[in-house]
């Protein structure tokens, strides 16, 4: 299998297990939601986690792999208020912790790359 067949099926993955996570240990992800939000925070972590497993099943389809990835592009834009969020409730924390928190921030732009190259190799083999 080629790395452009894999790559989709990896972020897929991803999305996948991170969506899982979010029901499995709810707790890690209700820390991270902006206050700013109606509503409580458990409800936005289920959210969150139903449309990260509704991408992973959209990436991992062919035939709905290019919008599945560009959504999964704009999800990881929209979840970055969240790391922010983190980033500061965190700055009290242990090194580790807090340069964990501060790592997430950065690691967006990766992610977000990833699935634009996801969803453009789809459109070059439709």
């Amino acid at each position: 299998m080629s790395r452009s067949e894999r790559s989709p099926l990896l972020l897929a993955g991803l999305l996948a297990t991170a969506g899982v996570t979010h029901f499995v240990a709810p707790r890690q992800y209700d820390a991270m939601v902006p206050r700013a939000l109606p509503g409580s925070a458990r409800a936005w972590t289920y959210a969150s986690g139903a449309a990260e497993l509704a991408l992973a099943a959209g990436v991992a389809l062919p035939r709905t792999r290019r919008k599945a990835a560009r959504a999964a592009a704009a999800f990881f834009v929209g979840v970055l208020p969240a790391n922010v969020q983190m980033a500061v409730d965190w700055r009290d924390r242990p090194a580790p912790l807090r340069n964990a928190a501060l790592a997430r921030l950065p690691l967006q732009v990766p992610l977000v790359l990833w699935a634009r190259g996801v969803a453009k190799n789809a459109e070059e083999r439709s």
